[in-house]
C-alpha cells in the first residue's frame, strides 16, 4: 500500500537572520572595503609606421652630351708650314680646329702625310678615289655625312660622323665626305703613302681644284 504525504498548508517559514543578532539590538557596522590597488601605468603607444616608406631623393639625369670645353684659339702661323722630314709633336685638335685653309699640309714624311682640312657649311671633300693610299679622317668639330662604295655611282656605304669621329678609307675606294652642319667642319687626314706634295696648301676647294686638275 503507497503511502502519500501531503505538503503542509500556510506560508513557509522565513529564513533566520543574517547577521546574529546581538545584546543592544543593533547590527555592528558592516566594515569598510579595502582601497582598490591601482591600476599599473600602460605602456606607451608606439607611432605606427608608415604605410610607404620614404622615397630616396632623386637624382638629376646627367647630361646626354657633357658639355665641350671651349674651343682654343688660333694657333699662330708656324703651325701651318710643313714639318715634314723631321721629329714634331703638335696639339693636333687645337691645329686643326684653328686651321682656315681647306687643306694644308702639316707633316709630310716618305711614308705617310698629314693634312688639316676646313669645309665650308654645305660643302664637300669632292668625289675622289685614291688607287694606292689608303686614307684617315678624324672629325675634330662639326657633323657630315660619309660616302664610300665600289664605283663613283654606287656609294652604297653611307653613315653620319660628328665630333670625334674616325673614318677609314681603303685604298682603290671611292668617297665623299659632305658637311651637312651649320658650322665649318674641321677634320684632319692621314694619307699612308703621302698623296699630295710636301707643303701643300689650299685656301679654297676651288684652288686645289685647279692645282690637282
Amino acid at each position: 500500500m503507497r503511502r502519500i504525504f501531503r505538503r503542509p498548508s500556510g506560508p513557509a517559514p522565513m529564513p533566520g537572520p543574517i547577521h546574529p543578532p546581538c545584546s543592544t539590538g543593533l547590527c555592528p557596522p558592516v566594515p569598510p572595503r579595502p582601497p582598490h590597488p591601482p591600476h599599473p601605468p600602460r605602456p606607451p603607444i608606439r607611432p605606427h609606421p608608415p604605410v610607404h616608406p620614404p622615397r630616396p631623393p632623386i637624382r638629376p639625369h646627367p647630361p646626354v652630351h657633357p658639355p665641350r670645353p671651349p674651343h682654343p684659339p688660333v694657333p699662330p702661323p708656324n703651325h701651318y708650314v710643313d714639318h715634314g722630314r723631321r721629329p714634331y709633336v703638335v696639339d693636333i685638335a687645337r691645329a686643326t680646329i684653328g686651321n682656315p685653309n681647306y687643306r694644308t699640309a702639316l707633316w709630310t714624311g716618305q711614308y705617310l702625310q698629314l693634312t688639316l682640312m676646313s669645309i665650308p657649311p654645305g660643302g664637300e671633300v669632292g668625289l675622289e678615289i685614291h688607287p694606292d693610299t689608303d686614307q684617315f679622317f678624324r672629325v675634330e668639330q662639326g657633323q657630315c655625312i660619309v660616302q664610300m662604295g665600289p664605283t663613283r655611282n654606287n656609294l652604297n656605304f653611307r653613315q653620319a660622323a660628328f665630333d670625334d669621329y674616325a673614318i677609314f678609307i681603303p685604298a682603290g675606294t671611292w668617297h665623299n665626305i659632305t658637311n651637312v652642319g651649320t658650322t665649318p667642319l674641321k677634320l684632319y687626314s692621314i694619307y699612308a703613302p703621302p698623296h699630295h706634295p710636301p707643303g701643300t696648301v689650299h685656301h679654297t676647294k676651288a684652288i686645289a681644284d685647279m692645282m690637282e686638275g
